[in-house]
């Protein structure tokens, strides 16, 4: 889709104005405190010092960068992404995985299921964009998971329903549109995500020329996105912050999990697969599924619920099934059928595993009025961001499992928001 359909299909459903239609326009000098979060899906903590991110890099010097942002676990885009927005662990916000299965409900969530992706009752906590609007703040999160359903009964002032094709600088172009709005109905809180790193790092591992290749793509998204700031004369007023939901860990189809060489499939529910299978048997097999998957393979290590680590902060969600099972860095898990249908199929690369593992880590570099110059900063938790964020756009916090505390020291005046002119 280009920029020009875009544009169209956003004016037929509301979230953009007349206004939007001039990208260029010099905005008002008068600028509420404003946030921009770019998510580069899949953005390993490392991929920054590759050469095609010279865009990123510059403006990790002006502002400042972490060695690396931790997510939360399962190290998965759905539930990181809420994480995020609402700083609270999967199990706390509901979005335990990518793949779910509600008992209350009686349904299942997944990412293709667009019925599942709009209702609001699978989205628990409350996101910034639902912060913002209920204190007088529009908001513009476009293609953030959880952006398009009613959540406490607010939606964003202007959102779009997640469309793959629609090109990165389309997407760009859309948040600069935003920002063109007159003050009254400019938001404050707006998002950019781009897939392009995930899926070249999924299909062809992390040390592909496909990667390197997105990543150069990525670096222009960015130099899009800042000269359009500085065209409107808004580099020094808007705070840009450029994150990611987790790295990524190459596999091989030499370390593959064949999880029906243990366990009769059929016998149980499988509720998500790898590298962190989720497992539902009938209530009067559970034991017996566990004491069959326990010491089943060596690089599998296969917990109940209620004994998942704590250090994790997962188990407790009556959406996460009896049984869980992670598989160690690097390993898939899969039927015998499937792999032997292609093995080439794990081959690249993938994400989800032990959040504490070097390779889940991701980029943070932040730039703007908020944030110091040049400074570097130790690695942190994303279930701080919300707390940031919600400090930096002068908003009373709802309760998360982060603080402000621990990110308080990129903070060019620590103590209060900042005033922009």
């Amino acid at each position: 889709m280009n920029r020009r359909l875009f544009i169209a299909v956003a004016f037929s459903i509301g979230v953009l104005a007349p206004s939007a239609c001039s990208p260029g326009r010099v905005v008002p000098e008068s600028v509420r405190p404003t946030v921009i979060l770019v998510s580069v899906d899949g953005l390993r903590w490392d991929y920054i010092d590759r050469p095609a991110m010279v865009n990123l890099r510059r403006l990790a010097a002006a502002g400042v960068r972490a060695p690396g942002i931790v997510p939360a676990f399962p190290t998965k885009t759905f539930p990181n992404h809420y994480t995020m927005v609402t700083g609270l662990y999967p199990d706390h916000h509901g979005i335990v995985a990518n793949n779910m299965w509600d008992p209350v409900l009686q349904a299942r969530f997944g990412l293709s299921i667009r019925d599942a992706v709009a209702d609001g009752r699978w989205w628990g906590g409350e996101p910034i964009w639902v912060t913002a609007e209920q204190q007088g703040q529009p908001t513009a999160p476009m293609f953030w998971p959880g952006s398009e359903a009613e959540i406490r009964g607010t939606r964003p002032t202007y959102w779009v329903p997640y469309d793959g094709d629609i090109p990165d600088a389309a997407r760009v172009d859309a948040v600069l549109a935003w920002l063109d709005l007159p003050p009254q109905r400019r938001p404050t809180f707006l998002t950019l995500y781009i897939s392009a790193i995930d899926e070249a790092g999924h299909r062809y591992g992390t040390r592909s020329l496909e990667v390197n290749d997105g990543l150069a793509r990525v670096d222009q998204v960015i130099a899009r996105l800042i000269a359009g700031l500085e065209a409107r004369r808004l580099r020094d007023k808007v705070d840009v912050i450029v994150t990611t939901d987790h790295g990524m860990a190459d596999t091989s189809p030499e370390t593959v999990i064949l999880i029906d060489d243990y366990v009769d499939l059929a016998t149980v529910r499988v509720v998500d697969w790898s590298p962190v299978i989720a497992i539902a048997p009938p209530p009067d097999r559970i034991d017996e599924v566990y004491r069959t998957l326990a010491h089943a393979h060596p690089h599998l290590q296969v917990y109940r619920k209620e004994d998942i680590p704590l250090r994790l902060h997962y188990g407790t969600n009556p959406r996460i099934p009896a049984i869980i099972g992670i598989a160690d860095e690097g390993w898939s898990i899969t039927t015998r059928a499937r792999f032997e249908e292609n093995p080439a199929w794990f081959a690249g690369a993938n994400h989800g595993y032990d959040n504490a593992l070097e390779s889940m880590k991701g980029v943070f570099v932040a730039d703007g009025p908020s944030f110091k110059d040049g400074a570097r900063i130790p690695s942190f938790q994303n279930i701080h961001l919300y707390a940031l964020m919600a400090h930096i756009l002068g908003l009373v916090p709802a309760a998360t499992d982060g603080s402000l505390d621990s990110v308080r020291v990129m903070l060019r005046i620590p103590g209060g928001a900042v005033a922009v002119p």
